[in-house]
């Protein structure tokens, strides 16, 4: 997809060999990880997902994607079942036309609620925890899906304010940016699904910034504090500690956004 909010746009497609990724995820518990999720863009789009996901669990960690969700299949979850803890899907509206304006679509459009649906029940059949993941922009802010969500049955719906990073996605933001009142109305409006055991994750701009430990396709660290990409010497050169000593990561607002969870 193309979704015009995304602020993993520009990051470097000359990825990490395999065998290099899969030396990091190996390190990571070792350093103190619990728990990893593969993001993209699509991460269901890199060829070697499922080893590196596989590997995760073997040594215990807790295992998430972030996905579109177009590339799900039963086939797929079949294989990947037993070794995958939640899939978050990415969902922003079940309104077609507000999703091909934003860019969450395929050449073939956008996925409808319908599909969603079957999507989340094949997730569910496969013994693995569903997430979902809302941005909130200018072109969403207003919608309600309070009864998509409830027939949906997440366990948990992350809502995030629309985020600028410099050099990904700030030459859109102009006409997608909202502001806090804006995203917190919107959080509002949906509160009424926790009454049906959903919890509701609200992310506002300052939320988001600092407060996650992220790893980019060239085997370095990241943060955003700054308004834009900042990145720490590769991970496989100087090890876990002194890579991560190069990013700046806030603990308070990591709790704050309730990244301390029963995952």
């Amino acid at each position: 997809m193309a979704c015009e909010h995304c602020f993993a746009k520009n990051l470097s497609n000359d990825g990490l060999k395999l065998s290099d990724a899969m030396s990091i995820v190996k390190m990571l518990p070792d350093a103190g990880f619990e728990k990893i999720n593969f993001a993209g863009g699509e991460p269901m789009l890199y060829p070697g997902l499922y080893e590196l996901v596989r590997k995760a669990k073997n040594l215990n960690m807790t295992t998430s994607i972030v996905t579109n969700g177009s590339c799900i299949t039963k086939e797929w979850l079949c294989r990947i079942c037993g070794y995958l803890d939640w899939i978050a899907l990415s969902i922003d509206s079940i309104n077609l036309g507000t999703n091909v304006a934003s860019g969450r679509a395929t050449s073939c459009g956008a996925i409808t609620k319908d599909r969603y649906l079957e999507i989340a029940e094949l997730i569910r059949q496969h013994g693995i925890r569903l997430k979902i993941n809302t941005v909130v922009t200018l072109l969403n802010h207003k919608e309600d899906m309070t009864m998509f969500i409830r027939e949906l049955k997440p366990e948990r719906w992350k809502i995030m304010q629309v985020l600028t990073i410099m050099g990904q996605n700030d030459s859109v933001m102009r006409r997608l940016q909202v502001t806090t009142e804006q995203f917190y109305a919107y959080v509002m409006r949906h509160r009424s699904v926790e009454m049906a055991g959903i919890t509701i994750v609200p992310e506002d701009n300052n939320l988001m910034t600092g407060s996650y430990v992220m790893i980019d396709p060239l085997g370095r660290f990241f943060d955003n504090v700054n308004g834009r990409y900042s990145y720490s010497r590769p991970i496989l050169e100087v090890g876990i500690d002194k890579a991560l000593s190069d990013v700046q990561i806030n603990p308070d607002r990591f709790e704050e956004r309730d990244g301390r969870y029963d995952w």
